[in-house]
């Protein structure tokens, strides 16, 4: 009876893991802006972030293709941190010890949040999306993208040293 358990607790254990990898493997480990404070405090690494908006066509379509991309997800999966943040977003952000806010709700139609205007705004170009930002180990934006990002763009990006 006991050597029963002992297979079907194995066995059970093994399902899970293998779930838990199959899992990883199909989809991109997103993280919150929380989260990747606790990530990089424990082991520094290469940062992805994605900017969205709920309206935004090229951004539902990046979602739909590249972050479907089985290279695409291993890719980013192994050497980054993601994070997807809606760009509007109310929420109150804290990481590094500052607060974040959107100060622009009830002022704009599009009220963007602090987060990605300071990571991903252009002098004199007003902010847009999609918006792909990517930081270094030393969490430095090393490249900037404002533009659809196919799977093949997005894993040659990716692929940079």
């Amino acid at each position: 009876m006991k050597l029963k358990l002992v297979i079907l607790s194995t066995l059970l254990g093994l399902y899970i893991q293998q779930t838990i990898i199959a899992q990883n493997t199909n989809a991109i480990n997103w993280l919150s802006f929380s989260q990747l404070e606790d990530s990089l405090a424990i082991k520094p690494k290469k940062v992805f972030i994605n900017f969205y908006a709920d309206w935004c066509v090229y951004c539902k379509k990046k979602d739909k293709v590249a972050f479907k991309d089985k290279s695409v997800i291993s890719k980013l999966n192994k050497d980054y941190y993601a994070v997807k943040m809606n760009a509007e977003t109310t929420d109150t952000i804290t990481f590094g010890n500052e607060t974040f806010i959107n100060k622009e709700i009830g002022k704009k139609r599009n009220p963007t949040h602090q987060i990605p205007l300071l990571l991903a705004s252009r002098k004199n170009i007003p902010f847009s999306l999609p918006a792909t930002v990517i930081l270094n180990e030393q969490f430095i934006i090393s490249e900037r993208f404002f533009e659809y990002l196919d799977s093949e763009k997005l894993l040659d990006l990716l692929s940079r040293k």
